[in-house]
């Protein structure tokens, strides 16, 4: 959602052609694949959990000592608005960031007169990654801002995350890679899955629109939890990128997809975790053909989050 995200004034033909659903595949198949897998053999496969967190506290308090919580409209001399023209100033109020003592953490955007407030965190780790020879699986279950129709015009929740070298840069996206795990835009029962690699224009990742795909929530995404996942396989010979809502794939990069170094320079090293709720920008504005938000768009919308997770096989880093 970063720099990435300028592409979206390209974009709007494409989202439209992505709407159409991958194939179905369940995230843990492995039992059917070889039925004389020995014991011992399945549990070398098994995930393994490396990060966790269930956002359990108290009442308006901090999302934890796991996260960094951003400020303002951009990181110190990174792109102003984000790099995505969203138009919200992040803070660390509780009026935008909190626990909300059931178990869950609450990212909520308000209006202020003209002025919008929003909240942005990512994680300090900055070392999430599938060993070789290894999967990692990153998830989180989500729901969107429960706003609809003109009043969700600008909302624009995401679950996604950044490769270790940006951070303190700024300005080498999209090389470093970013895997959009969940979008969401202007209230709409859909959800997006992207890579973004390569170079900041064109280039083999079709920058600055990425590789991305679409997916419908079933029974919609803001009435209820639904889970959200990205699995980096490198297990086999072809190393893949997978996207999945509620187990079901929609999605998919391979290694051969794009050159070697594209992909080495996005996938062979650690991302960090970001969670954000943004406010206007390219993406809504280009899904909704104007100018977001207007004065209809409802003030106080939350994404809420239930957990985030990351596992691993192959011996990942924790």
């Amino acid at each position: 959602m970063l720099l990435k995200s300028n592409r979206r004034r390209w974009a709007l033909a494409g989202i439209a052609a992505a709407a159409v659903i991958g194939t179905c595949v369940a995230p843990y198949a492995q039992a059917g694949e070889d039925g004389g897998k020995s014991a011992q053999s399945q549990k070398k496969a098994a995930m393994e959990e490396v990060f966790r967190a269930d956002f359990n506290g108290d009442a308006g308090s901090s999302p934890g000592d796991d996260w960094i919580v951003d400020k303002g409209h951009s990181y110190p001399g990174g792109a102003d608005n984000w790099g995505t023209g969203e138009i919200q100033e992040y803070t660390d109020s509780k009026e935008n960031l909190q626990l909300d003592g059931d178990g869950h953490l609450k990212i909520t955007a308000k209006k202020d007169g003209e002025n919008w407030t929003s909240a942005r965190i990512e994680t300090k780790r900055t070392d999430f990654t599938a060993p070789k020879g290894g999967k990692m699986r990153i998830e989180a279950a989500l729901k969107t801002p429960d706003v609809s129709g003109d009043e969700a015009l600008g909302y624009w929740p995401a679950f996604w995350t950044l490769g270790e070298a940006f951070r303190g840069n700024y300005q080498n996206w999209p090389s470093i890679g970013e895997f959009d795990v969940m979008e969401n835009v202007n209230g709409q029962d859909t959800t997006h899955g992207t890579l973004h690699c390569g170079t900041g224009q064109g280039g083999p990742c079709k920058e600055t629109t990425g590789l991305g795909k679409s997916h419908e929530c079933s029974g919609g995404c803001k009435s209820d939890f639904h889970k959200y996942a990205l699995e980096f396989d490198r297990s086999g010979g072809t190393e893949e990128l997978r996207w999945y809502v509620d187990g079901e794939q929609f999605h998919s990069v391979k290694e051969s997809d794009v050159d070697a170094k594209t992909w080495a320079d996005a996938t062979d090293h650690g991302h960090f975790i970001l969670l954000n709720l943004a406010i206007g920008g390219a993406f809504p504005d280009g899904v909704a053909g104007s100018k977001t938000p207007t004065a209809a768009t409802k003030s106080g919308g939350s994404l809420t989050v239930d957990y985030v997770s990351v596992e691993s096989t192959g011996g990942a880093s924790k």
